[in-house]
């Protein structure tokens, strides 16, 4: 049970840092001339540096990063607000105080598992209905000042979450993938499979979002794929999971295009993979859980870095998802241990 309060705390600090930076990024790539630059500084600023931070956490388990994310992202929104800072000054310090809230959150799901892992795919998930409210409310008047509020609310969940957690890590309890294997074959299966989930995640057509409330159904139901990821995987196998959600996803992703619901499932079904790969990584990096985690978000940007750059037509864009999707399903069956 303390496993599971540790995700859903983790989840809510993971929900406010998105609430925090997509906030600041819609409010300031508004009237931008470059408005896909800051977007794509911040991906990079944000994913990137969370393999580093995540091997120092692994060494010094006992380093509260939490609370030095806490301080950079309640500076950055300080600076925002009272319109005291560069704003490239601002986005760094934004970026930096995400990536080690992210990295804190996945070392103490990941380190109070107990081999399961639905914890980190609940927390992992918050970041979307995050991301969605950031957004809208920063179209409203709201003052930035007032998001220093919630930022300082990180503070307990995370001081809860450390007390609920069981001194022993229990990472090394994950295991999912099959003996034999070597290793850095599964570490490169595992990353290719995100940086294709980076991708998938903007380049899905979706011409039927026309409406905030369509925009937001389109996030709830990327986090509820991404929670029901680890939820299922524990409860009825990750292999099927996997192989299931993967291949199951790619007709409602491509003929979903201008039907909603029909688009909604195929989200739901992709994006349960965020929590699978992290598995892959965990069990084969089974004391290095931060590192584990900051490898997906090196390819979540890589997957997500050519939108910034390269616009292809819908057709091929189709033929992407259809045949890296099954590549993908065929390498997790490859690589996941059968079901018990």
């Amino acid at each position: 049970m303390k496993n599971k309060i540790s995700g859903y705390l983790y989840s809510y600090t993971h929900f406010i840092v998105e609430v925090v930076c997509f906030f600041y990024l819609t409010r300031v790539t508004k009237d931008a001339l470059w408005v896909w630059l800051i977007p794509f500084i911040y991906d990079g600023l944000a994913f990137v540096p969370q393999s580093l931070i995540g091997y120092y956490a692994d060494k010094h388990k006992k380093k509260r990063i939490w609370l030095f994310g806490t301080f950079l992202l309640f500076l950055a929104m300080l600076q925002y607000g009272l319109n005291i800072s560069y704003s490239l000054f601002t986005l760094i310090l934004l970026c930096l105080g995400n990536a080690f809230l992210h990295v804190a959150g996945a070392e103490a799901t990941l380190n109070s598992s107990n081999g399961k892992i639905s914890p980190a795919a609940i927390f992992v998930s918050g970041g979307s209905f995050g991301v969605i409210t950031g957004k809208l409310l920063a179209k409203t008047a709201l003052n930035p000042l007032i998001l220093l509020i919630f930022i300082i609310t990180i503070i307990p969940a995370c001081y809860l979450s450390e007390v609920l957690m069981d001194k022993k890590s229990s990472s090394n309890k994950i295991d999912f993938i099959k003996k034999g294997l070597n290793p850095y074959l599964v570490i490169f299966i595992a990353f290719f499979v995100v940086v294709i989930r980076g991708y998938m995640g903007y380049g899905i057509p979706t011409s039927w979002n026309k409406t905030v409330f369509q925009t937001v159904l389109l996030f709830v139901t990327m986090g509820i794929g991404k929670a029901l990821g680890g939820i299922l995987s524990d409860k009825f196998g990750m292999r099927k999971v996997a192989i299931i959600s993967t291949l199951l996803a790619v007709p409602f992703l491509c003929f979903g295009d201008k039907i909603m619901i029909v688009s909604l499932i195929g989200v739901m079904m992709f994006s349960m993979t965020m929590a699978i790969t992290l598995a892959i990584l965990v069990s084969v990096l089974k004391d290095n859980p931060g590192l584990a985690f900051g490898i997906t978000t090196i390819g979540l940007f890589l997957g997500t870095a050519p939108i910034f750059f390269i616009k292809i037509s819908q057709t091929l864009n189709i033929i992407i998802i259809c045949v890296f999707s099954v590549l993908c399903s065929i390498a997790l069956g490859y690589i996941l241990k059968e079901d018990k």
